[in-house]
């Protein structure tokens, strides 16, 4: 394992490990639970840098939050006690609230149950649906992007830097859900700093699964410095409903380091439409309409109409694409550059289309397609600025 990990290592990637806090792995073979120190530093031994950590097979040691606090806590010490740095990756599908207590021993945990390629569709297997906040019994599996989206905004406050809620694997890509579909959890993962991690098979990626996949001005949110989750400031639901009668609506804000804003208009609804957001809504938590922040003008910045085109994905996966331009609006090069100084440099390529303004006290408005996201990055423009064609 070791000679793999060195042969992995040097095409310049990482390598990571599967084990579970119990006495088996969900696919029945040997866990750590009671091994932790060996298994932890045969781990570090191998070269191991990330660890996913699962829940099957825990001999009842859940139930409560210090059973499962006492359990995971085992092996973060053990990973510790190594020397070797190994991002901890726990998975405990959000059983017994591990956004209380698992920021002091794990980089990032479970927040749900396990998702599938469905962006709305319910399954009694996934009985909690994110509006019992909080208190949800048994996390379950073939969760969809709309469901776990949803649990998320009840738990905003617990992400930070170096912890993070981890949404699931990324589904985009499967084909289970439309392009759209999949622009709206791509959109929303990286909204709110979950871990990015690809779950489709990359040896048969389309143009499309790429295109999405490798949006840096999607990205650059998910990378950004001010670790934290999105505030959904409103849900409503609609009734044009699709054909697993869900319908709703929702408005998502992040707060940048830069003083940036990311705005989320969700259309979960089974039709187009126009979605808007006014500046005392978005800056709600500022003050509403009596903040300063809802009285200035702000450029508005599409972060999705700089979409990879298909040719040139299809470039990428042939082996056939040229040197990234340095001026390109659909490629970033984050090794050459960091995301923060690119954002400082007003790339394009990270900050999107400038689609128009908003004016002080104003609204955003956009079309937003069924099942789709209208993903936008407000920036506040100078005092002073002559004001843009308004949205």
């Amino acid at each position: 394992m070791a000679h793999l990990a060195d042969q992995i290592h040097s095409m310049g990637l990482k390598f990571g490990m599967y084990s579970s806090a119990g006495y088996y792995t969900c696919g029945r073979y040997p866990g750590s639970l009671g091994h932790e120190t060996q298994d932890a530093q045969t781990f570090a031994d191998w070269g191991v840098d990330y660890l996913k950590y699962d829940n099957c097979y825990n001999g009842g040691q859940a139930g409560t939050q210090m059973f499962s606090y006492n359990r995971y806590d085992a092996m973060s010490q053990a990973l510790n006690k190594t020397g070797r740095p190994i991002l901890y990756s726990m998975c405990n599908w959000g059983e017994d609230s591990p956004w209380n207590w698992a920021q002091t021993m794990a980089n990032s945990w479970r927040m749900s149950g396990d998702i599938y390629d469905s962006f709305s569709r319910p399954d009694v297997r996934c009985p909690c649906t994110g509006d019992e906040g909080y208190d949800c019994a048994l996390p379950g599996f073939h969760c969809s992007v709309l469901n776990i989206m949803n649990k998320m905004a009840s738990i905003q406050s617990k992400t930070q830097s170096g912890a993070e809620s981890d949404m699931d694997m990324l589904e985009v890509g499967n084909g289970g859900q439309t392009d759209d579909e999949y622009k709206t959890h791509f959109s929303m993962w990286a909204l709110n700093a979950s871990p990015l991690i690809i779950g489709t098979d990359i040896r048969s990626m389309t143009s499309a699964t790429l295109s999405i996949y490798s949006n840096p001005a999607v990205i650059a949110l998910n990378q950004d410095a001010a670790v934290s989750a999105a505030v959904r400031h409103w849900r409503y639901y609609v009734s044009d409903v699709d054909e697993y009668s869900m319908g709703e609506i929702s408005m998502w804000t992040r707060t940048l380091n830069n003083s940036d804003v990311a705005v989320a208009l969700v259309n979960a609804g089974n039709k187009s439409r126009e979605m808007n957001a006014t500046l005392a809504e978005i800056f709600f938590d500022n003050g509403a309409a009596r903040s300063t922040q809802a009285m200035m003008s702000y450029d508005v910045y599409d972060l999705w109409a700089y979409r990879m085109d298909n040719a040139t994905a299809t470039n990428i996966l042939n082996g056939t694409a040229g040197l990234l331009n340095a001026n390109s609006t659909t490629r970033y090069n984050s090794t050459a550059m960091s995301y923060a100084d690119g954002l400082a440099m007003n790339s394009t390529a990270l900050l999107g289309n400038l689609t128009g303004s908003v004016s002080p006290l104003g609204t955003l408005t956009a079309t937003v397609p069924r099942h789709g996201v209208g993903l936008f990055r407000l920036r506040a423009q100078p005092a002073g600025m002559k004001k843009r064609d308004e949205l």
